[in-house]
Parts: structure tokens; C-alpha cells; sequence
């Protein structure tokens, strides 16, 4: 059975600061799996999760029909846990300047703006 690193988020919407994220793995041969957060639809995060799951499956079915790729919905989380040595690491990207200043807000914003959303 393959493994694969593991991004939680609500994704509203996939921008290139998460296509940033997830490639760190993709470099490193790893499979990844993106964990949508089903949240209900607001001003914050307009979009349901399987229109997020839709969305995203767009933007990487070439990915996902390789198999290199997953992207499951999860119910809502308050935190992530986990016990001693229990077979896997936790890792933090830190992303260079201009990958830390792609803002979801302002994006959804912009969209707004322009009528797209």
C-alpha cells in the first residue's frame, strides 16, 4: 500500500502558495493527499467542499489520474494529535517571501471584485 504526506486545509480557493506546498513532497518522490476540511460555505470560505474537491481535482488531474495524488474530504477538525513514535513525522515548509505573501482572502477578494465570485 503507498504512503502519502498528508495537507489539511479548506483550500478556498487552490492557489500557487498550495501548489507550492504540496510540490515540496511531489519533488521528494512522496505522494501526497490533500484533506479537504468540510466547512460550511461563508464570506471566508465561500465554496462547499466538494466544490473545493472539483476544483482542485481540475487543477491537478494529471496528478491524481497518476496516482501521486489524492484528495479526500474530512470532516471539520479542531486539532491534529498524535501519541508517541507512531510511524510518522510532522513537517513544516517554510515558503520563500513571495509564496508567504499569496493571501486567500485577498484572492477571493480580487474575485469578488471582478464579478467571478
Amino acid at each position: 500500500m503507498k504512503q502519502y504526506s498528508l495537507f489539511i486545509g479548506r483550500w478556498q480557493p487552490w492557489h500557487e502558495g498550495h501548489q507550492w506546498l504540496i510540490d515540496q513532497r511531489l519533488r521528494e518522490g512522496k505522494n501526497v493527499c490533500i484533506a479537504i476540511r468540510d466547512v460550511e460555505p461563508s464570506e471566508k470560505q465561500p465554496w462547499t467542499s466538494q466544490e473545493v474537491l472539483e476544483n482542485i481535482g481540475y487543477e491537478l488531474n494529471d496528478l491524481i489520474q497518476q496516482g501521486v495524488v489524492k484528495v479526500i474530504i474530512i470532516p471539520d477538525i479542531e486539532s491534529v494529535n498524535y501519541g508517541r513514535g507512531v510511524g510518522y513525522d510532522v513537517i513544516e515548509h517554510e515558503p520563500p517571501n513571495q509564496i508567504k505573501k499569496i493571501s486567500a482572502t485577498n484572492i477571493r477578494s480580487e474575485m469578488r471584485r471582478d464579478g467571478k465570485l
